[in-house]
C-alpha cells in the first residue's frame, strides 16, 4: 500500500461539480494506493502510520506533532496511479494497482480503522474521476510505503 500525504490548511473533492469530501481545517490529504498483495495488515498499519505520523507543526514550528494531536483531520482518496510503471516506454502500465474489489474494500479498511482512532475523516468516491483542491501548507509531502 503506498500513500502521498499532504500536509494542507483545507482540502476538498468533487465529483461532477459535487463536493463529496473536504477537509476545512488543518490536516493530512492522502492519495492511497493499493497494489496485488495487499491484505488488511496494510491497511491497519497505513491508519495507525498515517494516524501517528508527527508532519504537524508544535509551538515552535517544527514539525514535531501528528494529526492525532493536533486534532486535525483527513481527506483520503483512492488513486490506482500510485503504482503507475512508466520505466518502459511512454504510456504507465498500472498492471501492479490492486483491481477495484480488491482496492476498494482496502481503502475503506484504511478510513475504517481511522475512524476507530478517532480520525475525523472524509473521502473521495472510489473510482469516480475527481476534481482534488488543496492548500499544501509548508509545502509538506511525505510518501508512505508498507512495503518499506
Amino acid at each position: 500500500m503506498r500513500a502521498v500525504v499532504q500536509r494542507a490548511a483545507w482540502a476538498r473533492v468533487s465529483v461532477d461539480g459535487e463536493i463529496v469530501g473536504s477537509l476545512d481545517g488543518p490536516g493530512l490529504v492522502v492519495l492511497l494506493g493499493v497494489t496485488n498483495g495487499d491484505r488488511e495488515e496494510e491497511a491497519l498499519a497505513m491508519a495507525s502510520k498515517l494516524w501517528t505520523l508527527r508532519v504537524m507543526r508544535d509551538a515552535d514550528g517544527r514539525m514535531n506533532r501528528s494529526v492525532a494531536d493536533v486534532g486535525g483531520g483527513l481527506l483520503v482518496i483512492s488513486q490506482f496511479t500510485l503504482y503507475a510503471d512508466a520505466s518502459k516506454g511512454r504510456r504507465p502500465s498500472f498492471v501492479a494497482a490492486a483491481p477495484g474489489e480488491i482496492a476498494e474494500p482496502l481503502v475503506d479498511r484504511v478510513v475504517e480503522h481511522l475512524r476507530i482512532l478517532g480520525a475525523r475523516v472524509a473521502t473521495g468516491c472510489f473510482g469516480a474521476d475527481m476534481l482534488v483542491e488543496l492548500a499544501n501548507e509548508g509545502p509538506v509531502t511525505v510518501i508512505l510505503d508498507t512495503a518499506r
